[in-house]
């Protein structure tokens, strides 16, 4: 008989990255609503983002990107979302397929998730880029970060 292992990782981050879409859904239909605003940072590498060329030479492993002032035409699927943000006063339009993500950041509440890129070998830098004029700085050892390092096996 052949081993085989339930993968509860997959599981956890399939399911944490649904919360991701339902809250980006929400987004794309009412808008931001009191202090929320949002930290994505994805895998650049991933083989179906598409973003300008000038931003994929600039941030070749991963962009963080922030929804908060000025964002424009949000579609979300099953799959992926698509977004126009401001870079430097140009207005670029980027697809971010969900598996693509590495991690999801609301400092106005406190909240973030923190996925697993192991097979594309990326590290999460947080000072990457802000697509908006604003300093604030993410909080990543927030103690409502989730990871799933920590249950992992070694």
């Amino acid at each position: 008989m052949t081993e085989t292992n339930i993968d509860y990782d997959k599981m956890v981050q399939t399911a944490l990255m649904s919360v991701v879409r339902r809250i980006l859904e929400d987004t794309a239909q009412n808008g931001l609503v009191g202090e929320h605003h949002f930290y994505i940072t994805f895998n650049v590498k991933h083989p179906h983002v598409v973003i300008p060329a000038h931003l994929k030479e600039k941030y070749p492993n991963d962009m963080t990107i922030v929804l908060q002032n000025q964002f424009w035409d949000m579609i979300v699927t099953d799959s992926f979302f698509e977004i126009s943000l401001s870079f430097n006063r140009m207005k670029e339009h980027l697809h971010i397929p969900f598996d693509a993500l590495i991690g999801f950041l609301d400092p106005s509440v406190d909240f973030g998730l923190h996925f697993n890129d192991e097979a594309l070998g990326t590290e999460v830098n947080n000072k990457d880029l802000r697509s908006t004029d604003t300093d604030i700085e993410p909080d990543v050892n927030s103690s409502k970060v989730v990871t799933l390092d920590s249950f992992r096996k070694k």
